[in-house]
């Protein structure tokens, strides 16, 4: 595999355990996404920059951000190393920041001591992959459940706008004929009703994708569990969207009604709930567009399963489903930048300060934690494959 500029080989690197104290320059990894159509990259130029100016060493795999429109040369520019291998960029790095996590094949590549932030979603993982990490004593970060105090994601978040604001723009089109629609125009014209828009869940996905609605013309009406989420909804978007409490009446009362329905609910860290059974379709109106963008977690339609374009859709009972996973991607480049602003914070005061000291100044990043060195550090990824919880270090002072 050669040598890097400064003279030490990768093999060198292999099994080496990495300090979780403050080093001078930290070896930063970015490779490129595996999965089909996933064009995102876990860091913009604008983010390597920022690292490089702060002393550390990024590597970028060739040909990583051309999904999202960022040139090798974006990258050298903005001091990183482009290196030509997937393997070359994971064996260099002592943080390696991804989208997605490396796959469970690429699991004995990872080295003991590093840390890997990326959307992990590992209660999803085999027990037996669990067990390979916690072998290698890797420290596994998980994008999706950072969480503030007041239980708000800040990387989901960002995501999770994008994603709304998509599923309203693809839902627009999936209404139309020539998308297999029955020939509604979302937004209506003069004397002609709107399409009536029914959000499952006012989360941060549903009120994007009411917001952009609403500015296509749509009638909007979205349900939830909580009063307050809804009330927030009022007050933020005001009184054209319709709230109701997510009750089964309520919620077969919608469906019956709806053009489209988006799915867009979400227990944080666990699998989405089931909202909608396959009996609950026969209420609703012939060729209904569908979109559970639970998909990720499991999906709330009981007729869902993954999709990908140009595929994207399929019927069942007369009604159009459309769950593509990780939606963002079909906005590459702005969904790199929005993860980019979201996950740089943590990673410079992990490369700056080290690990454990990042871990104790931020409980945010303390609860992103999946394992620690190979510890299992989260109740729930504890509780799903029965292992022993040894919670993070607490907030120094």
């Amino acid at each position: 595999m050669g040598e890097h500029p400064g003279g030490s080989s990768i093999p060198e690197r292999i099994g080496a355990a990495f300090p979780s104290g403050k080093a001078e320059s930290v070896q930063i990894g970015i490779p490129k996404e595996l999965r089909a159509r996933e064009r995102r990259v876990a860091l913009a130029p604008g983010g390597v920059r920022a690292l490089v100016q702060q002393g550390h060493q990024v590597w970028v795999e060739a040909g990583a951000g051309a999904g999202a429109g960022f040139a090798d040369a974006d990258y050298e520019s903005a001091g990183a190393t482009i290196v030509f291998g997937r393997l070359e960029a994971i064996l260099r790095s002592e943080i390696l920041a991804c989208v997605h996590a490396p796959e469970p094949a690429e699991y004995e590549l990872l080295l003991p001591g590093q840390t890997v932030i990326a959307f992990w979603a590992l209660p999803t993982v085999r027990p037996d992959e669990i067990a390979i990490l916690q072998e290698r004593g890797i420290t596994a970060i998980g994008l999706e459940v950072i969480e503030e105090a007041d239980g708000s994601a800040p990387v989901l978040t960002a995501m999770s706008e994008i994603a709304g604001g998509l599923a309203a723009i693809i839902g627009a089109s999936l209404l139309l004929n020539e998308f297999g629609g029955k020939g509604i125009l979302i937004g209506g014209t003069t004397g002609v009703p709107q399409a009536q828009f029914v959000i499952l869940g006012a989360g941060v996905l549903g009120r994007a994708a009411a917001r952009v609605a609403l500015g296509l013309g749509a009638q909007v009406t979205m349900l939830d569990t909580s009063i307050p989420r809804l009330r927030a909804v009022v007050n933020e978007l005001g009184r054209p969207v319709t709230t109701m409490l997510s009750t089964l009446p309520n919620l077969e009362k919608a469906l019956g009604f709806a053009d489209l329905v988006l799915g867009a609910v979400a227990v944080h860290g666990q699998r989405a709930p089931l909202l909608v059974t396959r009996e609950m379709l026969a209420g609703m109106k012939p060729r209904t567009v569908v979109m559970d963008l639970s998909i990720d977690m499991g999906g709330c339609f009981e007729t869902s399963r993954p999709t990908a374009f140009p595929e994207a859709t399929y019927v069942v009972d007369e009604i159009t489903h459309f769950c593509v996973p990780n939606l963002p991607s079909v906005a590459a480049r702005s969904a790199t930048v929005a993860l980019t602003n979201a996950q740089l914070p943590f990673l410079e005061r992990i490369a700056g300060d080290g690990l454990d000291p990042a871990l104790a100044a931020l409980p945010q990043l303390r609860r992103g934690l999946y394992l620690l060195r190979g510890r299992c550090a989260r109740a729930s990824l504890a509780q799903t494959h029965d292992l022993d919880c040894e919670p993070p270090v607490e907030e120094a002072g």
